[in-house]
């Protein structure tokens, strides 16, 4: 089914584009003997430009998962209120991508931390190629500001880590021993009235070998949050297994890792200038607000070309 989606979407590219250029070159004609054509011409470039720059994209992503749906996971770092704000920052800047991008993203968890910001949150990207974009973003992000929460209006650093792994198909095999993990039902701490926050509709699994712990509350019922928190876990382990996987084959390759989990990949400054620059391809930006408010599209592109480079040369 995935192989099936994956050719669908191909096809719906190569008709766009046969169609495109079908109407372009008839375009050219007309403008070729009237003048005043050409801005239709022009406009019909506009409307297509940004479709063919994003098709060029995706062929790039030729990982097995790539074309799945993706799961991100935001946590602060050490430093208190002012790492779980910056979190919380991050999660808005996902979503907004998301509203910028058409995907469809659910909240499926979020613990809030004591004073501000969020201790936690997981969400369900839906769409085409999600994983594929987002895989770009794993890794610790550093933000340097003037801390909203220091009455001396000193200048703080905050990381926060995010990590994204692809939705797991039901026919990719994933063992998971039901005595090896540990189930509690909580009340929801999040928006849905009185029906979610009284009864005990929350669940937190906790996967005793690796010690990975999933929590959803997002739906009324615990057996779909449940249901839910399987999927996030056969998820959060077949990543684990692929990285591992990948871990050994880099060694054997003895090349080393442009990005893993624990790395710092981009800094974000908003004081004493503002810029945001990837450490990884050296991309930068002046406009950190615009970054903020979802515009990462440039910073996924760098590292998606950057990995196709590297791909070939090896």
């Amino acid at each position: 089914m995935r192989a099936q989606r994956g050719l669908e979407a191909k096809l719906a590219n190569d008709r766009f584009l046969a169609e495109a250029v079908e109407e372009i070159e008839v375009l050219l004609e007309l403008a070729r003997e009237d003048p005043a054509g050409e801005a239709e011409l022009t406009a019909v470039l506009a409307r297509v430009e940004p479709k063919l720059e994003r098709i060029e994209l995706e062929t790039k992503m030729t990982g097995e998962y790539d074309a799945n749906h993706a799961y991100l996971e935001v946590h602060p770092g050490a430093g208190g209120t002012e790492s779980a704000d910056w979190a919380q920052m991050l999660l808005r800047m996902y979503l907004k991508w998301c509203e910028r991008r058409g995907f469809d993203a659910e909240v499926l968890d979020t613990q809030d931390a004591e004073e501000a910001g969020i201790k936690s949150a997981t969400v369900l990207v839906k769409g085409e190629y999600t994983y594929g974009y987002l895989k770009a973003e794993s890794g610790i992000h550093r933000l340097v500001r003037i801390s909203p929460f220091d009455a001396q209006g000193r200048r703080h650093t905050s990381f926060a880590s995010v990590q994204v792994y692809p939705e797991v198909d039901d026919e990719v095999e994933v063992t998971i021993d039901d005595k090896e993990i540990r189930i509690d039902r909580f009340c929801s701490s999040g928006p849905g009235g009185q029906g979610v926050n009284t009864t005990y509709s929350a669940v937190r699994l906790t996967h005793l070998p690796t010690g990975i712990v999933v929590s959803c509350q997002n739906e009324r019922s615990q057996i779909k949050n449940l249901a839910q928190a399987m999927k996030v876990l056969r998820a959060r382990l077949f990543e684990l297994e692929r990285r591992k996987k990948e871990e050994e084959l880099e060694k054997i390759k003895g090349v080393k890792k442009d990005i893993s989990w624990g790395n710092q990949i981009r800094s974000y400054v908003l004081q004493p200038y503002r810029m945001v620059k990837d450490l990884r391809t050296g991309h930068e930006v002046g406009d950190a607000d615009r970054v903020l408010n979802g515009d990462l599209d440039p910073f996924i592109e760098a590292y998606l070309k950057q990995q196709a480079q590297a791909a070939t040369e090896r």
